[in-house]
């Protein structure tokens, strides 16, 4: 594509926003440096160290203007809502999934069979399935039991599924349930996973993650939990 040849700084800028425009998107750092610091003006965020040594910024725990803006880039190019640069609790989780990435059992936590095991890390409130050394489903935000109802550590398996269960006990909707301990399922929950401060005991992820899980597992798949649910009791 030829750019037309002009005279004078809005000639020059039309151009340039014609190659920008041939180039594609810009990368998250590039695209935060090119917004101006005023244009991001949310504060210090409980999870800012995390974030900042996550995105490369000086981590001193102090949101700045430039911080800010990184964030921000961050949140757009991992869906989280709003993108606002506030280093929150949705953040910092979907930062754990990034930062897991395609090798989320680096420190060897979940045992490695050569059959399917579906690991639960409580600490990091992260789901996964490997099979040997290959994850097979790659790691999925959750959220797991609160005080006093934490799901419960060791390895379980799954032992009935119901598709569109709803809870006798609690009157709401389970979907794409798969017991694998009492109670203790892995299943859907509507909404946010980051409110309410914890489930029932249940590992709850979003419909579509739950709806992929289902699609993977079955009566007889091993599941593996390990860690503690931040928040409560050790």
């Amino acid at each position: 594509m030829a750019v037309r040849q002009g005279t004078g700084p809005s000639a020059a800028a039309a151009a340039l926003g014609a190659l920008l425009a041939l180039a594609g998107p810009l990368p998250a750092a590039a695209a935060a440096a090119a917004e101006p610091e005023s244009a991001c003006t949310a504060g210090t965020g409980p999870y800012q160290r995390e974030l900042e040594d996550h995105v490369g910024r000086p981590v001193d725990g102090v949101q700045s203007a430039a911080d800010c803006l990184a964030v921000r880039a961050f949140q757009r190019a991992n869906g989280v809502s709003p993108a606002d640069g506030y280093a929150g609790l949705a953040t910092y989780r979907t930062m754990l999934v990034v930062a897991a990435g395609s090798d989320p059992n680096a420190a060897g936590d979940c045992p490695e069979r050569e059959h399917r095991v579906t690991c639960v890390d409580l600490d990091r409130q992260l789901l996964w399935v490997q099979q040997g050394g290959r994850v097979v489903f790659r790691p999925v935000p959750i959220r797991t039991g609160r005080d006093f109802q934490e799901t419960r550590p060791g390895w379980h398996e799954v032992y009935w599924r119901s598709k569109d269960h709803v809870s006798t006990l609690y009157d709401s909707p389970m979907p794409y349930a798969q017991f694998f301990d009492g109670g203790q399922a892995l299943h859907g929950s509507p909404g946010s996973l980051y409110e309410g401060g914890g489930s029932a005991g249940c590992v709850n992820l979003t419909e579509p993650d739950a709806e992929r899980l289902w699609d993977l597992l079955g009566e007889g798949d091993d599941v593996y939990v390990w860690g503690t649910k931040p928040g409560t009791e050790d």
